[in-house]
């Protein structure tokens, strides 16, 4: 039988979602919970890769396995076994059909920023100060265009395996507001898929746009001749979240 799994974990202490060699990862940390809770080894499949650092609030998975465990009890038996900064928020039976990959139709990140001068340690896990302010406005100007199917080559870091460098946007936004005492900056981008560092570059693009290090015309040039001098700094990890995935159906 199949089984979906919503995901949500603090990605400071791992190297990213996939199992790797020199390091722990989020999906070696919960097939071995899997693997105690049901007393077999277990494949888990995610939406996508989250990088070293990389959160998710929304990461959503799949596994096969014949247990006897209640669809929406494996959430517990899997948290009981799971560190804190790990937790399956809900579990439910899947059609067999069902791909946490393939069937995906739209993901969703965050990358969150603050203006300060020095580093506010309420915020700094899961966001990046910056300093100055950026213009807000000239932001949301520059990230409409991404909006579309464009070459994000040279929004691609090197050692990315993909075949094609294009990819669809369908939105980017820019919103700002107050907490705890900074102005916090949200970059939201929601697409069909993304390249290596791909949103991590958007962001910071747009924070060069709103401090004035590149032009909006380097921008729209950046993604028709994918010259990488033309776009900003890629952003460091601890500010992006996975929010959600979409299927197109209610999974949970």
């Amino acid at each position: 039988m199949k089984y979906a799994l919503l995901l949500a974990y603090d990605g400071t202490a791992y190297r990213g979602w996939q199992t790797q060699k020199n390091g722990i990862s989020v999906q070696s940390v919960l097939e071995q919970a899997a693997c105690a809770a049901f007393g077999k080894k277990v494949n888990i499949t995610a939406s996508g890769r989250t990088d070293s650092g990389v959160h998710a609030a929304g990461q959503v998975c799949h596994f096969s396995a014949d247990i006897s465990v209640p669809p929406e009890k494996i959430a517990d038996a899997l948290n009981f076994r799971l560190p804190a900064d790990i937790c399956v928020l809900r579990s439910a039976a899947a059609p067999e059909e069902f791909d946490a990959n393939r069937s995906a139709k739209k993901k969703t990140y965050v990358y969150r920023m603050y203006v300060a001068r020095r580093e506010h340690p309420l915020k700094s896990r899961y966001a990046v100060a910056v300093y100055p302010c950026p213009d807000i406005a000239l932001m949301q100007k520059g990230a409409a265009l991404y909006c579309g199917e464009h070459d994000f080559r040279a929004y691609c870091a090197r050692g990315s395996s993909a075949k094609t460098t294009v990819r669809e946007v369908f939105s980017v936004s820019v919103e700002s507001g107050f907490s705890r005492g900074c102005e916090d900056i949200t970059v939201t981008v929601c697409g069909g898929g993304f390249l290596y560092n791909m949103v991590r570059t958007m962001a910071g693009t747009l924070l060069y746009l709103g401090l004035g290090r590149v032009s909006e015309e380097d921008v729209k040039n950046s993604l028709v001749l994918g010259d990488r001098s033309l776009v900003g700094k890629t952003m460091p990890a601890k500010g992006l979240t996975l929010e959600s995935v979409d299927y197109g159906v209610s999974l949970f």
